[in-house]
């Protein structure tokens, strides 16, 4: 069994009048994880603890197998990647040609080709100054840095932020390759519906500082279905995965997030559903936030999966 990239014990954390725990948080090499939730859930809050650039007033995080409560060393940092939702200012004066020299120092595995291949792509201006570069294209500087070294673990905060619809397609289709190898794992926090169902083979969802769980993308948008029978309140009712019911008549309608056990128990009751209908993902993480799916991954279970293509 391959060591997770990152596990995270009892963590909490305290940040003014914000506080977020317990999490507790296994994440295998080779996937990606959308962190999603609405904003001061506690997104940018996890990955700064996953970047040290703040440490957990308790709990244990380990990286690659190891935990560094003194701080990461510099051969483990090497392998991680991260692109901020606001950019630093130290690199502010420099241009994006001598800040990814500087930033190659640190990297061993700094790809000057593949970075170069981005910046062209991206339509980054080399020779000008970080700070007068567009937020978009601040941006694109960023991914490509991020990309560049070609990172174990890719942490990514709102990284659309600012992109234009044709750097948005190029972003999600340079993650998409940096994935093929299955050398990556990447962890997004997004409010972006479209780019969790494009990239994410699983979703944890954050709420009020608390991580509600870990579900596999596709099996829950399989699965999550609102559906209308002529039956009974009870029928209704007993069926497998039902969060929400609604009985007018003989006309049954409910909310299932198991709607393929449901369909089947139907179908041998000699029923046959009038009308059936996917649930989009904003309407699942909405019944997910309310506490209408507890658990996370114990109603649906753990299954791996590739994202989308």
């Amino acid at each position: 069994m391959e060591t997770p990239i990152i596990e995270m014990s009892q963590v909490y954390k305290k940040r003014g009048n914000r506080e977020i725990g317990p999490i507790n948080l296994t994440i295998e090499p080779g996937y990606v994880v959308a962190l999603a939730g609405h904003n001061g859930s506690g997104k940018s809050t996890l990955l700064h603890l996953l970047t040290q650039l703040i440490h957990p007033d308790s709990g244990v995080i380990r990286w690659f197998g190891q935990a560094y409560p003194d701080g990461m060393p510099v051969d483990t940092r090497q392998w991680v990647g991260y692109v901020p939702e606001q950019p630093t200012r130290e690199e502010d004066r420099l241009t994006a040609e001598a800040a990814a020299a500087f930033r190659a120092l640190w990297y061993p595995g700094w790809d000057e080709t593949r970075f170069q291949r981005l910046l062209e792509r991206f339509q980054v201006p080399q020779h000008t100054r970080l700070s007068r570069m567009s937020k978009g294209e601040r941006r694109k500087f960023e991914l490509a840095a991020a990309l560049a070294p070609h990172p174990r673990l890719l942490l990514l905060d709102e990284p659309s932020s600012g992109l234009d619809p044709f750097a948005w397609k190029i972003m999600l289709e340079e993650l998409r390759d940096c994935m093929e190898n299955g050398k990556t794992t990447v962890i997004i926090a997004t409010h972006i519906m479209d780019e969790i169902k494009r990239l994410a083979d699983y979703i944890v969802l954050m709420h009020e500082g608390r991580l509600l769980g870990k579900l596999e993308k596709d099996h829950l948008l399989e699965n999550s279905k609102e559906m209308w029978f002529e039956g009974t309140p009870e029928e209704a009712s007993e069926l497998p995965g039902v969060i929400e019911t609604e009985s007018e008549g003989g006309l049954q309608r409910i909310v299932t997030l198991a709607a393929g056990e449901a369909s089947a128990i139907l179908e041998q009751a000699g029923i046959r559903p009038i009308r059936i209908r996917s649930l989009e993902l904003d309407d699942i993480l909405w019944h997910w936030s309310a506490g209408q799916i507890p658990g996370g991954t114990e109603i649906l279970g753990e299954k791996k999966g590739a994202g989308d293509s």
